[in-house]
């Protein structure tokens, strides 16, 4: 095991998250806000379906134009795509109006509980429920990284939670989100969720319903709106995650490589900020804080407000033979989902170490999965794919 010293306690790492958004905020320059006007009145690829994803809906018999006019809604087995290699999602712009954001649920079944005693030689006791804290707003000079995912299921319009994070084959330009990978994908049940957006720093300012409504775009989604072009989930979580997370639960996790809906400037450009993703945390017993962000929409929650809940993470077996996953108290509900979990690194920067996965209906506590070679694998692949555009 590596060598590391002392983690900061939780104060500490709430304000190395905070501090780690450095750029300008939304509008202040052209560097992180607004898309140049050069860049906004260039071409977008909302013209029509780019000529590759037209090709793979004509495979699976799917027709391009009546997709994006509304043919995304047929959830039939036959033509919902499932295989890793089978993901399209084209651009439908002005789909994420802010309304329809408002009307987004929470994913609550994939927080739903069942027994997690597992192996007691690898599961600690329960740990106290921690109560959410709101995030300090303005989001976007506090927690930057920090966003929401919506998208199209079977159910309806859903929500989760995700991060920004640093692609090393794109210093500086990033354009990689880390989330769950129930947020992405159904599961052995189905396929590959549709119209997957990601909003950084949503509501930045903390607006109730009420005050949305009136509320001007930037306010609402301060950087745009950003479409993911790919995303890679684990090969467990398509061939064993269910409702309740199941036995695809220790691999709960998604890497997305996203696009502005208008503009050309990478996410991590405009935004100012991406955080580092560690795959080689310590032992839990070795941090002393570690930080959940997200969302969280189910009650008593509304999905408006960015929360966080800070403590020290303890050890959850689900079943033998699959991987630990953290636990940590905390009181967020579903649509936290996909959020990411936070350790301060040795030279006082924040990492990713986690997404939340699976919670109780008591909503005491959350678990998410611990990142090893697997979703290293993911992560580095997604970088790969993208390295030359």
């Amino acid at each position: 095991m590596r060598s590391v010293r002392p983690l900061l306690a939780a104060t500490g790492l709430v304000a190395a998250l905070a501090l780690s958004a450095t750029a300008c905020g939304p509008g202040e320059d052209d560097a992180a806000g607004k898309p140049s006007a050069s860049a906004a009145a260039g071409d977008n690829g909302n013209a029509g379906i780019p000529a590759d994803l037209a090709d793979k809906l004509k495979e699976h018999g799917v027709d391009p134009d009546k997709w994006k006019n509304g043919e995304w809604k047929n959830w039939d087995k036959d033509t919902w795509l499932r295989e890793a290699k089978d993901f399209v999602n084209p651009v439908i712009e002005g789909l994420w109006k802010p309304e329809r954001m408002m009307e987004a649920k929470s994913p609550q079944k994939t927080m739903a509980a069942g027994d997690f005693s597992g192996d007691q030689g690898v599961t600690d006791p329960e740990p106290r429920p921690v109560r959410a804290q709101p995030e300090d707003r303005p989001y976007h000079k506090n927690a930057a990284p920090v966003g929401k995912v919506f998208f199209d299921a079977p159910e309806g319009t859903m929500v989760c939670s995700a991060t920004i994070v640093k692609d090393p084959k794109n210093p500086g330009r990033s354009n990689l989100v880390w989330t769950a990978g129930h947020c992405v994908h159904a599961g052995q049940g189905g396929g590959w969720y549709r119209n997957i957006a990601f909003v950084p720093a949503y509501n930045d300012l903390g607006k109730s319903p009420a005050q949305l409504e009136k509320a001007q775009p930037q306010e609402i989604a301060p950087y745009g709106v950003y479409w993911a072009d790919w995303v890679s989930t684990s090969g467990e979580w398509i061939s064993e995650g269910g409702p309740t997370g199941g036995g695809g639960a220790p691999y709960d996790y998604a890497v997305m490589h996203v696009k502005p809906e208008r503009g050309g400037k990478s996410l991590e450009e405009t935004v100012g900020v991406a955080l580092d993703v560690d795959f080689d945390a310590p032992a839990a017993k070795d941090i002393s804080a570690m930080g959940a962000w997200g969302y969280p929409a189910a009650p008593p929650f509304d999905g408006l407000i960015m929360h966080k809940c800070v403590d020290r993470p303890g050890r959850l077996s689900i079943s033998p033979g699959t991987p630990t996953m953290w636990r940590i108290g905390c009181t967020m509900t579903g649509g936290s989902s996909g959020g990411g979990w936070f350790i301060t690194q040795s030279n006082g920067k924040p990492a990713l170490v986690s997404n939340t996965s699976i919670g109780p209906v008591t909503s005491g506590w959350l678990a998410g999965p611990r990142l090893g070679d697997g979703a290293k694998e993911i992560y580095t692949s997604m970088g790969e794919k993208f390295a030359s555009r």
